[in-house]
């Protein structure tokens, strides 16, 4: 039995059955997918893949990147009406089952974390779709993440999806409350590429590390959970799978832009594309 980690899909649907193909993928015998987000959006074949996600069951291991956010918003009427045509979500959106997959959906967690025994000893793996910021610890991300999944699974998700929307505030504060908090956890979580030492985000640039705005750096710059635990995250195709961190794994290669779809065994850290 082998655990893969795939990069964002984002309905890729073709791709990725091709990659768990070449790679013998067999849930019946233990083998584990997960899945570092936006799993839809984009690419040509959305509802099969959620489908494909959603029947793996405990096989698939999911975390919520802001494209999932995003159709989650659509489906449930909480976004703003600007923001209506960004998608290519049509055919999910239609489905007879679309409701039974945005609920399913809706129930992931933002990050996942776990302790592996592979051939190099015990190993933490920490998967979440954009980053860490450098002001929490393991603790603290675990607990901020575990807030917003709490409100989006709750019988008012509604009003989060609603107030998710925005880029402010734009560093974090301990004494942030209400939706100004959870829009910030989340935006750190699903959407960060680029920061300062002290938290601070910058949402313009997203392309690669030549590129960063004065004062900012990759948020791996500066984050504080490895060497103790490996960060696993997708989100940021421009970085080509490269962080130049040992203990940070960029899995997102762009597929849905004509390159790579790719996928780590956690065993071995072995990479597999298409």
């Amino acid at each position: 039995m082998s655990i893969y980690v795939i990069g964002d899909i984002q309905g890729c649907y073709k791709p990725l059955r091709r990659l768990l193909d070449s790679v013998d993928f067999q849930p019946d015998r233990g083998d584990e997918l997960w899945c570092v987000g936006d799993l839809i959006n984009r690419g040509p074949r959305s509802l099969d893949t959620l489908r494909f996600l959603r029947d793996l069951g405990d096989a698939a291991t999911v975390v919520l990147g802001n494209h999932d956010l995003h159709f989650l918003s659509l489906y449930y009427d909480c976004i703003p009406a600007t923001m209506k045509s960004r998608h290519t979500l049509d055919k999910l959106l239609k489905a007879p089952d679309c409701d039974e997959l945005a609920e399913w959906l809706r129930q992931k967690p933002l990050v996942h974390y776990d302790s592996l025994k592979t051939e190099a000893g015990i190993r933490n793996y920490l998967m979440v779709h954009a980053g860490v910021p450098p002001v929490w610890d393991l603790k603290k991300t675990l607990e901020l993440a575990a807030e917003v999944e709490l409100a989006l699974s709750g019988p008012d998700f509604r009003e989060f999806l609603i107030n998710m929307y925005g880029n402010e505030p734009g560093k974090w504060k301990d004494s942030l409350e209400g939706y100004d908090r959870l829009r910030l956890i989340t935006n750190y979580l699903t959407r960060m590429r680029f920061c300062k030492k002290g938290g601070k985000l910058d949402f313009t640039i997203k392309e690669g590390l030549n590129k960063a705005p004065k004062g900012f750096e990759p948020w791996f710059i500066f984050e504080k959970l490895t060497p103790e635990t490996h960060i696993l995250f997708g989100h940021w195709a421009a970085l080509e799978g490269i962080t130049g961190h040992p203990y940070v794994h960029a899995l997102d290669t762009g597929c849905v832009w004509g390159r790579e779809l790719t996928m780590m065994r956690l065993e071995d850290h072995k990479l597999f594309s298409v």
